[in-house]
């Protein structure tokens, strides 16, 4: 029996839907060709090196199946791909694998396992806090200058609107 690993790379937007309907129709071909379906599994989304069709981002899925005459069945797939799937899949790649190897693998966290950090708590893990008070100084400066400029009617029309703001919240 042949192993072989396929390697989709999808349009960021695709939905569960048509996941799923990727992942039926892939099996279908498998068992059409007396074969069987080991995995299919969500990578996840990552950011691409260089855009693919006009997109930056990229969600990856992984198929692993086995079958004792591949010619044909790989050429299903493709062609598959190619003519119904073209929509959804941007790259592809089918690799044979050895049999007698261990399907485990080490893949990279994907974008929508990683948590998102803010660019405070960056600066000050990589002890970067110079920066963040110069930004913050910066933005002092800026708002100084901007109501230096500004005429006297704005600047006093918008006094009287913050001791209006005070004087209710007294009340």
């Amino acid at each position: 029996m042949h192993r072989y690993e396929i390697l989709l790379l999808t349009v960021p937007e695709i939905t569960a839907d048509e996941a799923q309907s990727l992942e039926s129709n892939l099996d279908n071909l498998v068992k059409d060709a007396k074969g069987t379906t080991v995995s299919f599994e969500k990578w996840g989304k990552y950011r691409l090196a260089y855009p693919v069709r006009k997109n930056d981002y990229g969600v990856y899925f992984l198929g692993r199946f086995e079958v004792d005459e591949p010619q044909s069945l790989l050429e299903n797939i493709k062609s598959f791909l190619k003519i119904k799937m073209s929509n959804l899949v941007m790259r592809n790649m089918i690799s044979a694998l050895s049999p007698k190897e261990s399907l485990a693998y080490q893949r990279p966290p994907s974008l929508e396992e990683t948590p998102s950090r803010d660019v405070d708590s960056f600066l000050k893990e990589h002890k970067m806090d110079g920066l963040l008070s110069s930004t913050k100084t910066k933005a002092r400066h800026t708002d100084k200058k901007e109501e230096e400029t500004k005429p006297e009617s704005e600047k006093s029309s918008e006094t009287n609107v913050k001791t209006e703001k005070k004087e209710s919240d007294k009340e």
